[in-house]
């Protein structure tokens, strides 16, 4: 710890250094039906390569963790997971996951459940 710092300056630069942000509020994740039968149809290593990105990505920063989709109202952010299209929304402290597609199913789903702005 340097001379000049307090305790106090040190255990939040720490913190700061470690990827801790103490002003982070977790969000909850809901799965729209159709979204737990997409995760279902997944094979079980491409299961859980989702669920940990949801976790990762999605529990406390939503709406940086991924790409705004422009000129649609619902849905408003799309996240990649190695082949797989995951299409949510943030209302609030909340996550809605719309559905959960392969990248060849991702522009025929937004052509027909997307909501334009």
């Amino acid at each position: 710890m340097p001379r000049y710092c307090s305790p106090w300056h040190y255990f939040f630069d720490t913190l700061k250094k470690s990827g801790y942000n103490l002003a982070r509020m977790p969000f909850d994740i809901i799965l729209a039906p159709e979204a737990v039968d997409d995760l279902k149809r997944l094979k079980a290593h491409v299961r859980a390569a989702v669920r940990t990105a949801l976790e990762t990505h999605l529990r406390h920063e939503p709406d940086k963790a991924s790409k705004r989709l422009r000129g649609l109202r619902r849905p408003q952010y799309r996240l990649r997971v190695d082949d797989i299209r995951v299409f949510y929304d943030v209302s609030g402290t909340t996550v809605e996951i719309l559905a959960i597609v392969s990248k060849s199913e991702a522009e025929s789903w937004l052509a027909q459940f997307g909501s334009p702005a």
